[in-house]
């Protein structure tokens, strides 16, 4: 079976698609990967572009910012459920990684876990959409939280599991294409969707976001499959002991490798790609005094830049993923001061409702490189089992700061929102310039 396997990875269909993906004559070459796992590189390819497609298009339709928060609008729950929506999906799937790395340490296979975790996150997004249809108010903000804690978790697995697995299935210099041609596929669908939900908000039927939400666990289902379906080798289980006993030892990673060290204070001053997208909309909403800027439009926004951007960045990172970080952190920045900069400069400019949008999608594109780009060097920055133990530490240590960074929106009631932008902006400029001081690892 393994044999049959191994042939049809290997096969000359998927050999010819993969060249023309990677788009180089010796996409044949393997570094950093052993022999065996060279053989079927065209297969795993093409299913972890396939895999991550599902994913991240599963992602899109039940984001938090926007469908999610909809959704609990909709059901009448207090504003305090709707504010904890994206630090527990975020910090949730970050936070505990140095305890799940020392379990994913133990599997010899690791793809499974993240199969576990597709399996989890699925089953999370069909018990949301059963709040949608049973409860309403408070009942509803907590059951949907808790429903948000466990997808969170999940998605810990599959993030710890994936990074491993692409370093050992795939050869460097072709691993930043694998997210790229991803995103760029899921951003092309994406726009679809924000088209489906700029109708609806038109119309107010809610029952478009149900199957959205039975969609996307469908997505997730669909990405166990294919996931399942890659050829892993056994790689080494050592150091998979006493969890808490191997979280606290691995910590000493940010005191005895400087590199390591380094990227974690740049990737942390980088989040202000993602902390800056509700400060844009908020100042939007104030400018235009609630224009129509409805879900939709962001969402379509957020897709098209995946589009566009997503095989750029991708290519880019695996010819310099140090350069990429600094690029698209520069990015951001410049997107919050650019729009911050017209808003105050321009009063007919700050009503119109289009600025915003097109800000967003900027600082979409800028985010893209900045994930893309801090993803790549992290997998490239360690061989073997050392792979897993940095991206558990590193996780784990920003989704702290992301918890509280977050606290930033607490400053919206002593300073104006454009003034909090233009200190994420800071923080990107900040990590664009430690980014810049990285060696290169590509």
């Amino acid at each position: 079976m393994k044999q049959r396997r191994d042939e049809w990875l290997s096969s000359g269909k998927l050999e010819s698609v993969y060249q023309r993906l990677v788009n180089e004559e010796d996409a044949r070459v393997c570094r950093d990967i052993d022999d065996n796992a060279c053989r079927v590189v065209p297969g795993n390819f093409l299913l972890q572009i396939t895999t991550q497609f599902l994913t991240k298009l599963g992602d899109a339709i039940a984001n938090p910012k926007t469908v999610l928060a909809w959704l609990l609008t909709a059901l009448s729950a207090p504003g305090i459920f709707v504010a904890f929506l994206v630090p527990i999906r975020e910090s949730g799937s970050l936070i505990p990684q140095l305890l799940i790395a020392a379990w994913v340490r133990l599997q010899a296979v690791r793809k499974w876990t993240f199969v576990i975790g597709s399996l989890l996150q699925a089953l999370s997004v069909l018990a949301m959409a059963l709040v949608a249809v049973s409860l309403t108010g408070t009942a509803a903000g907590l059951m949907l939280l808790a429903a948000l804690v466990v997808f969170s978790l999940s998605r810990g697995l599959c993030s710890v599991a994936s990074k491993d697995v692409l370093g050992k299935t795939v050869p460097k210099t072709r691993r930043g294409r694998v997210s790229g041609w991803s995103e760029f596929l899921a951003g092309l669908i994406t726009i679809g969707v924000g088209v489906v939900l700029l109708t609806d908000s038109q119309q107010g039927d809610t029952a478009i976001y149900l199957i959205l939400l039975a969609t996307a666990a469908g997505l997730w289902l669909a990405g166990a499959g294919t996931y399942a379906m890659i050829r892993e080798f056994p790689g080494a289980t050592e150091g998979g002991g006493n969890a808490i006993r191997e979280a606290v030892s691995r910590l000493s990673l940010l005191r005895s490798d400087q590199t390591f060290r380094h990227f974690v204070l740049a990737r942390s001053l980088l989040l202000c790609s993602a902390l800056s997208a509700p400060f844009f909309i908020m100042l939007a909403h104030q400018r235009t005094d609630g224009a129509v800027l409805v879900l939709g439009l962001f969402v379509i926004a957020d897709g098209l830049a995946s589009l566009v951007s997503a095989p750029f960045w991708g290519r880019f990172a695996d010819l310099s993923s140090r350069r990429v970080m600094v690029l698209a952190g520069a990015g951001a920045a410049v997107s919050g001061i650019g729009l911050v900069g017209l808003v105050h400069a321009h009063d007919g400019l700050a009503g119109s409702q289009w600025l915003y949008p097109v800000f967003f999608f900027l600082l979409a594109v800028a985010h893209a490189g900045v994930r893309l780009g801090r993803k790549t060097y992290i997998v490239d920055l360690a061989g073997g089992n050392r792979r897993t133990d940095y991206v558990a530490v590193s996780n784990t240590v920003i989704g702290v700061v992301l918890l509280i960074a977050g606290s930033i929106g607490a400053l919206t009631s002593v300073l104006p929102v454009s003034a909090i932008i233009l200190i994420l902006a800071g923080m990107g400029l900040a990590g664009a310039w430690m980014s810049w001081h990285l060696p290169e690892v590509t």
